[in-house]
């Protein structure tokens, strides 16, 4: 027998010989086609990412990173949506580089009262302080993550939009943990996919008001785990979308106007 045989055949011969060699033999044969299955690969060559740790904790020393890459897209294409009395989680940097004129007024809110730039203070699965109606559009940024109970959460953001109100939300996919329950005034519980947010949005939201969509491929997805920034990529690497990897997950919602919410 030829070691430079197909490899197909290689496999018949030895199913073949499983019936009729005493096993100890078959096995090294089974061995010797494993070693040169193996040898015909190619090799791949590490380099740099044979770490055991990342190249920073989460990217904003090297530039900027991929996941806020894909949220600045995200947003930039649906610029339009934020106008009006605008609500952000955390800051209101969101608002300001891409509702400009647009908004009238924003609102910050913050879990706890330790964020200055806060004009409210409130648990989101619990926010009856906050009038319904109010809002034309929440950017909700890479939040849901932190909230254990999101139907609660969903329902309240609901609940505050206006009717036609817009919530422009993001989510983590592929992505390391940002978050350490006690440690942080929240914790970090949950990770998405294009399915499961689809399950979960359509119990608050009708289901033509509901835009999802992910951002990513395998070599941002690496670069990400790795905290690599976006501009270590070309503009080409980090724009290919493969839905087998999805690093960030994004929501366009909807209020409808009778305000109802689906059950």
């Amino acid at each position: 027998m030829s070691l430079n045989a197909p490899l197909t055949i290689l496999k018949r011969i030895m199913d073949e010989a499983k019936l009729s060699l005493p096993e100890n033999v078959w096995w090294r044969l089974h061995s010797m086609l494993h070693s040169i299955k193996f040898n015909k690969l190619k090799k791949v060559e590490f380099g740099n990412l044979r770490r055991l740790t990342p190249f920073s904790k989460q990217g904003f020393d090297r530039g900027l990173p991929i996941d806020r890459y894909y949220i600045e897209q995200f947003l930039s294409e649906n610029a339009l949506d934020i106008r009006g009395h605008v609500l952000e989680i955390g800051d209101d940097y969101y608002t300001r580089k891409f509702g400009g004129k647009r908004v009238k007024k924003i609102d910050v809110l913050h879990f706890v009262e330790c964020n200055p730039k806060a004009s409210i203070v409130a648990d989101l699965t619990c926010a009856e302080n906050i009038p319904s109606n109010t809002f034309d559009c929440i950017i909700f940024t890479q939040t849901l993550q932190m909230i254990f109970d999101t139907k609660k959460a969903l329902y309240t953001l609901h609940r505050i939009l206006k009717p036609s109100g817009i919530l422009l939300a993001t989510t983590h996919g592929i992505s390391k943990i940002f978050r350490r329950e006690g440690v942080d005034y929240w914790g970090e519980y949950w990770r998405f996919t294009t399915q499961s947010l689809q399950h979960l949005f359509r119990e608050v939201f009708p289901t033509p008001n509901i835009s999802i969509r992910s951002y990513g491929n395998v070599l941002t997805a690496i670069a990400f785990l790795e905290a690599l920034a976006s501009e270590e990529l070309q503009k080409l690497e980090l724009d290919y979308l493969d839905p087998d990897y999805e690093i960030l997950l994004t929501i366009r919602a909807i209020k409808p106007n009778g305000g109802f919410i689906t059950k």
